[in-house]
């Protein structure tokens, strides 16, 4: 549905739309990341943020270093690591023995 896809893209994500179980296209919002960076990095962004693809694959999809991927995403206020409270608590438990 139209309308669905526009509300999608309004709020910055990307839509994939399938016929029978069958991916036929995804939507991309296109936004100033989308136009300054290109399209491959912000689907790439776009789709590590929705948990999609790992960072290291999305940085291959966006055909740029780890490094400079985290930068971008930086960049896109999306966070390049994503802890639960707990795990965040056993990585310092580690760190502090």
């Amino acid at each position: 549905r139209t309308g669905d896809l526009v509300r999608t893209a309004e709020s910055g994500h990307l839509s994939i739309v399938a016929k029978h179980g069958h991916p036929l296209f995804v939507a991309v919002p296109l936004d100033e990341h989308a136009l300054n960076q290109g399209i491959n990095v912000a689907l790439a962004c776009r789709m590590f943020a929705d948990k999609v693809l790992s960072l290291g694959k999305a940085a291959r999809m966006a055909n740029i270093p780890v490094e400079i991927f985290i930068e971008r995403l930086g960049e896109m206020g999306i966070p390049a690591v994503d802890y639960a409270d707990e795990e965040i608590d056993q990585e310092l438990e580690v760190l502090a023995s």
